[in-house]
């Protein structure tokens, strides 16, 4: 806990600052302290907001006061390391790659030296953290791209970029959840509609967890956005060890 700082952010929030650094281990602390808030509903509390490194914890100063909020959170803070779970939640997200729905996949090849199809064996290959949540709704900050796919942003960006359009920004991957102007390369589409404000639970997944792109076809890929119109396509979710 001595690294952990707690800071005022305005009349009615704080902000726990846990480092400095962008790493799983930071994440998971973050995440833990996030489940603990939940579960012990501390009366005041309007939200808890997790980023890369940090928790801005919202709060009524009319219910509760800036120095109770943080002598429960010093608490919580003892304990925080050792809750939540080992087990990490992993979305599968089909993406056909390329082609219409990927203009930008031949310059990320070339820029990498390699091949389409290494680039999306490579993209595809591993789970990503979602650190954090932001710029749009269920716009997801993920962690753990390959250095070799690590490619500069449009010189110019785009004025409309399609909801489900998966790209590369710098040093990051993930997937616009609606239609926005945008600067990332494009190197695929998903047909799963990540955000969806007539959905129960409007963003499909939380920080912390994991998504893992899966490649399809262009059959598949419209296969499965027909299946999602209808309302009957859901994601594949695994289970697996941190």
């Amino acid at each position: 806990m001595e690294d952990i700082r707690i800071l005022t952010a305005g009349d009615s929030s704080l902000l726990i600052e846990f480092g400095h650094e962008i790493n799983p281990e930071i994440n998971r602390k973050i995440k833990s302290m996030v489940e603990l808030m939940k579960e012990q509903h501390i009366e005041g509390v309007l939200d808890v907001i997790p980023a890369f490194c940090s928790l801005l914890i919202n709060y009524d100063p009319r219910v509760t006061s800036y120095a109770e909020i943080t002598r429960r959170i010093k608490k919580l803070l003892k304990v925080e390391t050792s809750a939540g779970s080992e087990k990490k939640k992993v979305y599968e997200i089909p993406v056909c790659y390329g082609g219409k729905y990927g203009p930008d996949l031949a310059f990320i090849a070339e820029h990498a030296g390699m091949s389409e199809e290494e680039v999306i064996a490579l993209h595809s290959s591993k789970d990503y953290l979602i650190y954090m949540l932001g710029f749009l709704p269920g716009f997801c900050y993920l962690g753990g791209l390959d250095e070799c796919l690590h490619t500069p942003r449009l010189a110019t960006p785009r004025i409309k970029i399609d909801a489900g359009s998966v790209g590369i920004g710098g040093s990051q991957t993930g997937i616009y959840p609606m239609d926005s102007p945008g600067g990332w390369q494009l190197m695929g589409m998903t047909p799963v509609k990540t955000y969806d404000p007539e959905r129960e639970t409007p963003i499909l997944f939380e920080a912390g967890d994991y998504i893992r792109f899966v490649p399809v076809d262009e059959d598949e890929y419209l296969r499965i956005k027909e299946q999602v119109a209808r309302g009957e396509y859901e994601c594949t979710i695994r289970e697996g060890e941190v």
